[in-house]
């Protein structure tokens, strides 16, 4: 029998509508959880701008006050927190600013999901609420931001889009501070809405489903609408309740018939905190219907944040087994590799060396699985940049790595996987680069470590034949030497040769020498 223990967490998703913390005890052996408590503020991080570009001084300071409660509340309850910011923090010029401020009072740590890993983040959430996991669905999530997309099955991805089309953004562009909406207003949103789901249309409809999921705000909110025309209780959790096309014309139809935010703000089931942007999340939602040709759609009342929990409870508990990336990670990480057409015994070889030397100095290192994932990932793809030119190969690498659709990784995290693979040669990490100095200064630290090694590990397959079979590594007081291995018929002065060239910056940040023998 598998033992399990039973931590616990918390998660808070920072949308740009609204904050969410969900406190959860973890059965760690099946991934499974039960929420001990929730909260829900409407902080509008995304208001004071109509294109989202900058969070305002006001937003900035809501979201403050509102996480340093969420702070104290998970504190209280001895579980650790995980926060994961969206579209808004995600498109906000001025993202570094607030994450700074956001740590400096409350000490949490904001990760930035793309687009594309909200939408996976949402698909974990929902295989907890809904029986769906053996059914090829269509996920659909309406933020105040953004609107994800995703046809999914066993957690394979299948299709993912992100659009730039939320509840909140959406009444900003076509709406703004009117005290009434008009027909004309009605008109244009439509248009725009239905030009920008063009291309998902295209794509999902190449792709079957037996399934249309909805979640957030907008869609449980119309689903509380439809339950109060049905004459059904609201106290009955809105989980895996369905509605129709028709049920939706009818509730579209009567909020854009109150004109104002005080009519719509009595409308039966509708949040009145929402009175203000449902115009725009209903005109979203309704026109999802018409170019996806839905029928219905389920609601789950799980999303982001409950993908968040279990999300974390798989990285910290359950994956560490698997001597390697897990599944998706790994995955995702070889996908991209073969479509730069990448160098696969070179780039194994090197990834081999590399975590060996991780695994054989984490007394000097002081890291931990997760940074041993990134050293990974940034080995299988330290050379994706010759797909370009192998002339600056290295900084290639960190274009095409920060740009591409790591599943499983926060933009966070692929900023310090692309860091570690563009020191793979070439310059140390230097202030003058911006690509650096935008991280904090303790992942800056782990990019220098985990490069130190990667320089080391590429160096000592210069010649590209897998010379290197095996390495040992020992430590006597300010030195660390490296026993090398060949393989059969190998000889290793040009890997010693290489490595030497490619040592100092291990020297200089673990303050020790390093010398090279070979067996």
């Amino acid at each position: 029998m598998t033992n399990s223990i039973k931590p616990r967490l918390a998660a808070v998703d920072i949308g740009t509508n609204s904050f969410h913390l969900v406190i959860v005890e973890a059965d760690t052996a099946t991934g499974k959880f039960k929420i001990l408590g929730r909260e829900k503020e409407n902080v509008r991080l995304g208001t004071g701008s109509t294109d989202m570009k900058y969070l305002s001084e006001e937003a900035m300071i809501r979201g403050i006050e509102t996480l340093k409660r969420f702070k104290t509340m998970a504190d209280s309850a001895e579980a650790p927190l995980r926060a994961i910011a969206t579209s808004a923090v995600r498109e906000a010029k001025n993202q570094s600013e607030f994450i700074k401020r956001v740590k400096e009072a409350t000490g949490i740590k904001i990760e930035v999901a793309s687009g594309v890993e909200e939408a996976r983040y949402i698909y974990l959430g929902i295989l907890q609420a809904l029986p769906v996991f053996n059914k090829q669905i269509l996920l659909i999530d309406i933020g105040g931001g953004s609107a994800e997309f995703l046809i999914g099955l066993h957690r394979e991805i299948i299709y993912d889009n992100s659009l730039k089309l939320g509840a909140m953004r959406t009444t900003q562009r076509f709406f703004g501070d009117a005290k009434e909406i008009d027909s004309k207003q009605v008109k244009e949103c439509r248009k725009y809405v239905k030009g920008m789901l063009n291309m998902v249309a295209r794509g999902t409809k190449k792709i079957p489903f037996e399934e249309a999921i909805g979640s957030s705000g907008t869609i449980n909110n119309i689903a509380s609408i439809i339950k109060v025309k049905r004459g059904e209780s609201l106290e009955a959790p809105i989980n895996n309740f369905t509605f129709t096309k028709d049920e939706l014309k009818d509730v579209v139809d009567e909020i854009l018939e109150a004109k104002s935010i005080k009519q719509r703000a009595k409308i039966a089931g509708l949040d009145p905190a929402r009175a203000d942007i449902i115009v725009g999340g209903a005109i979203i939602v309704e026109q999802i219907f018409k170019e996806l040709e839905l029928k219905e759609l389920t609601v789950s009342e799980f999303a982001l944040r409950e993908g968040i929990v279990f999300d974390t409870i798989e990285k910290k508990y359950m994956s560490k087994q698997a001597g390697h990336l897990d599944d998706i990670r790994y995955k995702s990480v070889i996908h991209i590799a073969e479509s730069f057409k990448y160098e696969k015994e070179h780039a194994m070889s090197v990834t081999g060396l590399a975590l060996k030397i991780f695994d054989q100095t984490k007394d000097l290192h002081l890291l931990g699985a997760t940074e041993r994932e990134y050293l990974e990932a940034a080995a299988i793809l330290h050379e994706v940049g010759s797909f370009v030119s192998h002339s600056q190969h290295h900084r290639h690498s960190y274009y095409l790595i920060r740009n591409s659709e790591l599943l499983g990784y926060t933009e966070n995290e692929k900023e310090i996987i692309a860091n570690v693979a563009r020191y793979h040669r070439k310059s140390h990490p230097k202030a003058k680069h911006a690509d650096f100095t935008k991280l904090s200064s303790e992942d800056q630290l782990i990019v220098k470590k985990l490069a130190s090694i990667l320089r080391i590990a590429d160096g000592l397959d210069r010649t590209h034949q897998s010379s290197v079979r095996d390495l040992v590594c020992s430590r006597t007081n300010g030195q660390l030497d490296i026993m090398l291995k060949a393989n059969r018929g190998k000889q290793l002065e040009l890997e010693i040769w290489a490595a030497e060239q490619k040592k100092q910056l291990f020297e200089e940040t673990y303050g020790v020498e390093v010398k090279f023998e070979s067996a």
